[in-house]
């Protein structure tokens, strides 16, 4: 075998001995064992002293794209030698895949366990495209070379891990939110916040998220107050969450969980049981190995659902937890691992809140999308891309693809004061397979935008079962999904972010949607038969065609940009 110049990745403890897989150049170091589990699919476990690894090769022919859930993780292929992916609870998610011409995944493979040093890349020696994952004491990983479509192989990898797992989703961490962040930033206040969210509730949102700056009343940014988490600038604080659910919205409220502020009052309390030092950012962040951190940050975050009555919590800067220098645990810690103390923390607030309100929510943040937080969050939002539509799409459908139970949200979407309505349509249909958060001042908007925001968020909530819940089939992920599909419940919806036909083929479906982003209305129709009564609506929801159309011979229908194609076959 080529030896591999590998400048960032540790050498295989006891090196590496070939392993008989049918199709697959694997080796492994320790005791390990190959089974097929499934057609193309292998799985592998390799167990010996200290670090076990398990590597695997295959000509790289027809390749396009590389794929993970990380924020900008999904396109060109890297070199073999490039600096290897270490995910953890708190950092990312062990899964990858390698794409190839047709959408097909000539590769892709998920590890059990969320603490893994995983390396991926071309071997420039060979032309081969080369996997490897290690970890300490015990790796199982699967290998899926079945070439399917690749959402199908990531969602059956996803499947895996949610074998014996337990996720409780709410309805309302699927239904629209208005969040306060690009908004108002720090400067919010109960005026505002219910204001905005009787504003949001009129247009289609049912949950209101409010950001940082309710703890302080500092406006200079920064997190040197986090910590004490005292309402600030939300007074008589459950009154306020009263006043908001009379207007039938749900309230969540934002923590930096990690940060003690050196500002806070917190700060003498555990500013001692530091796991790093944020200077730049004003604070410390705690070390979750020691129980009194645990107890003091459940305790903070359970009171906003104890006593002010929200329905859930903004969890922040989880990924803060995951430190590659992480100091060892030091005296009156009852754990060694920073992941077992961040999984105990986490699970603590979860089970505090749940004993008052079941259906609390508790939203996480890409990049801390491993498997083993699904029991403890309802919803995972795309990291932030403040007016980056293109960056908000690839980022919601990379991150669903690895999800599997728990809804994604988009990043906040916001907008210039000026933004035609067609563009705000464009914004939300480059999120239409996540659910939206809204985050503008609602009250500047004018007659058109809102109408937009209106038409658009109602598409969201009429064919939820279907944009979040169904099949999901980006197409083209080397350029970034310039076409998306999801199919459930006998509806199909196309967003169509470029010039492309959108195939109208089958008999399975008796809706079919088609969201136009693109400039180019020229929406053509191939492989139908048949006939559908054909509606097509402006970016505003207004009705600028309507009839019977063959779609056998439709050729091409008209959708102006931000605008929505609707076709429904007969009752039959």
């Amino acid at each position: 075998m080529t030896e591999i110049w590998e400048p960032h990745a540790p050498a295989a403890a006891g090196g590496l001995r070939p392993l008989p897989a049918q199709g697959l150049d694997l080796r492994v170091s320790g005791a390990a064992t190959a089974r097929e589990v499934g057609d193309g699919i292998l799985e592998v476990t390799a167990e010996g002293e200290g670090e076990v690894r398990i590597e695997w090769r295959l000509p790289c022919v027809d390749a396009t794209a590389f794929w993970t859930p990380e924020p900008r993780g999904t396109g060109w292929l890297p070199a073999a030698w490039s600096a290897p992916r270490r995910t953890s609870l708190a950092n990312g998610a062990p899964i990858a895949a390698l794409i190839g011409t047709g959408d097909v995944a000539l590769c892709a493979f998920a590890a059990e366990r969320a603490d893994v040093l995983a390396g991926a890349g071309v071997l420039e020696e060979t032309g081969e495209f080369r996997f490897w994952a290690q970890a300490a004491g015990r790796l199982t990983v699967r290998i899926d070379t079945s070439r399917r479509h690749f959402a199908r192989c990531l969602a059956g990898l996803a499947a895996w891990w949610w074998t014996g797992r337990e996720a409780d989703i709410p309805p309302a961490a699927r239904r629209p939110a208005y969040s306060t962040w690009y908004s108002m930033h720090q400067d919010v206040s109960p005026e505002a916040v219910e204001t905005q969210a009787a504003l949001g509730k009129e247009l289609g949102m049912d949950v209101i998220i409010v950001d940082d700056g309710w703890m302080t009343a500092d406006r200079t940014r920064g997190y040197a107050h986090c910590g004490d988490w005292e309402p600030v600038s939300l007074p008589d604080t459950a009154a306020h969450v009263r006043r908001v659910h009379d207007l039938g919205v749900q309230y969540l409220l934002w923590y930096a969980l990690p940060f003690i502020g050196k500002d806070s009052a917190a700060f003498e309390r555990i500013g001692g049981y530091a796991l790093a030092d944020a200077a730049h950012m004003g604070a410390i962040v705690a070390d979750p190995r020691h129980p009194e951190v645990r107890e003091f940050l459940i305790g903070r975050l359970a009171r906003a659902v104890e006593e002010w009555g929200m329905d859930g919590l903004k969890v922040d800067f989880v990924d803060w937890f995951a430190r590659a220098d992480a100091p060892p645990a030091g005296p009156g810690a009852d754990c060694e691992s920073v992941d077992e103390g961040v999984e105990r923390l986490l699970a603590g607030i979860r089970r505090r809140i749940a004993a008052v309100k079941p259906e609390a929510m508790i939203e996480y943040r890409q990049p801390y999308v491993s498997p083993d937080l699904w029991p403890y969050v309802t919803m995972i939002r795309a990291t932030d891309c403040p007016l980056s539509p293109q960056e908000n799409r690839q980022r919601t459908v990379d991150v669903r693809l690895a999800a599997g139970p728990v809804p994604v949200h988009a990043d906040m979407l916001m907008w210039h004061p000026a933004e035609p309505p067609e563009q705000i349509a464009c914004h939300l249909i480059n999120v239409l397979f996540s659910v939206p958060q809204v985050s503008v001042d609602l009250a500047a908007q004018s007659t058109a935008q809102r109408e937009a925001i209106a038409f658009w968020l109602g598409v969201f909530r009429e064919h939820a079962g279907t944009l979040q819940l169904g099949e999901l089939r980006p197409a083209r992920p080397d350029l970034g999904y310039p076409m998306v599909t999801a199919v459930g419940g006998g509806t199909v919806a196309v967003a169509r972010y470029a010039a492309l036909p959108v195939d109208v083929s089958g008999d399975g479906w008796r809706t079919l949607l088609v969201a136009n982003a693109d400039a180019d209305p020229d929406v053509r129709l191939t492989g139908g038969s048949g006939t559908a009564e054909a509606t097509v609506q402006d970016a505003r929801g207004r009705i600028v065609r309507q009839g019977g159309i063959d779609l056998g011979g439709a050729g091409v229908v008209p959708v102006p940009r931000g605008g929505l194609l609707t076709l429904r076959r007969p009752a039959v």
